[in-house]
């Protein structure tokens, strides 16, 4: 095989859902397969099925048993069951939730031994996936815990916004005591690191949000601006890092002053991805930072309602995948330098 073709890894995710659609839609553009060679982790049998839906009858595939059998140029399918199971699209199932985890489990490990360049994980479903071996409120905590990270960041990105959060998949009642400073400051050393070693930032300028209305509104409707906050950014700013806020959430995106900078720090999940999916949804990516590998998504979910009725968009599965190049790129230069 030629070394210089990246090997990325595509778990499937959840069966029932749009993942087996959206990348047989992508790789049904053979152009894709002279930048990399995609190895899915799932059965031959599920993409069968979603291909004869989709009517790609010229669609080829190649299964095997690891991923050390992928050939380039055609899109490679390990088989990581033997099993039948149950497809029904659309439908959320225990069954579905079991062999999406297999599919992940195994894909990051063959990441983390180095087996592969990247990760590109399809859409789980948070609930059906939830067993003893992954108990977490999504992928970016399982991949933290599974990598052996002390820490990561969900950084959502597009062509003209990136947006990081301080607090990711917790219930909105207990983000406020979550909101810390040592929180928000490691939040934003994952951030200014990922955007010169994975984006190729020399100086990152970094907004960050407030957490209340009005960024507080000098106080009368919240301190954490004027207590934590605000005395952080000073701090970093007299320390030389372009580190700007605490700006109002709504008036920062309607004005589009997020253009003026290189990555945003919001302080809660729908605080960030409600904007992002706004302004970018559709060719947003999921990127968890701070890992020592690279893992990439789409910014949707499963879509269940559409799910086997062969009309996802796989822009965001597409964007995801050149994405994960990028950053693959970007990390050799960065060691090529050193």
């Amino acid at each position: 095989m030629d070394k210089t073709v990246p090997v990325i890894g595509i778990s499937l995710g959840d069966m029932n859902g749009i993942g087996p659609e959206v990348i047989i839609k992508t790789f049904g553009d053979s152009r894709l397969l002279k930048l990399l060679t995609p190895v899915v982790y799932g059965s031959g049998k599920i993409i069968s099925y979603y291909r004869k839906i989709l009517q790609a009858d010229s669609f080829r595939y190649n299964q095997i048993k690891e991923v050390s059998q992928a050939k380039q140029k055609i899109l490679n399918v390990v088989n990581c069951w033997e099993e039948s199971v149950t497809i029904k699209p659309g439908s959320a199932t225990e069954e579905a939730g079991v062999y999406a985890l297999q599919s992940l489990e195994m894909a990051t490990a063959d990441l983390i031994a180095q087996k592969l360049d990247g990760l590109v994980t399809a859409p789980i479903n948070k609930n059906t996936i939830q067993q003893e071996a992954f108990d977490f409120p999504g992928h970016t905590e399982y991949l933290v815990q599974r990598t052996g990270a002390k820490r990561g960041l969900m950084l959502m990105v597009s062509d003209n916004l990136r947006i990081g959060v301080v607090t990711g998949h917790i219930p909105l009642h207990r983000v406020i005591e979550n909101i810390t400073r040592e929180q928000v400051t490691d939040k934003l050393e994952i951030l200014e690191e990922t955007l010169k070693q994975d984006f190729g930032i020399e100086k990152p300028k970094i907004a960050v949000l407030g957490v209340n209305p009005h960024a507080g509104d000098e106080g009368l409707l919240g301190s954490e601006e004027q207590d934590l906050v605000g005395p952080l950014i000073k701090e970093l700013k007299d320390s030389g890092k372009l580190v700007f806020g605490p700006f109002p959430a709504d008036g920062f995106f309607g004005s589009q002053t997020y253009l003026k900078y290189d990555a945003v720090l919001a302080m809660y999940h729908d605080q960030g991805l409600i904007p992002f999916k706004s302004l970018s949804f559709g060719s947003g990516v999921n990127y968890t930072a701070g890992l020592p590998v690279i893992r990439t998504s789409p910014d949707h979910g499963t879509a269940y309602p559409i799910a086997g009725k062969g009309v996802a968009d796989e822009s965001s599965f597409r964007a995801a995948l050149f994405a994960c190049l990028d950053l693959i790129k970007h990390r050799q230069q960065v060691v090529d330098h050193l």
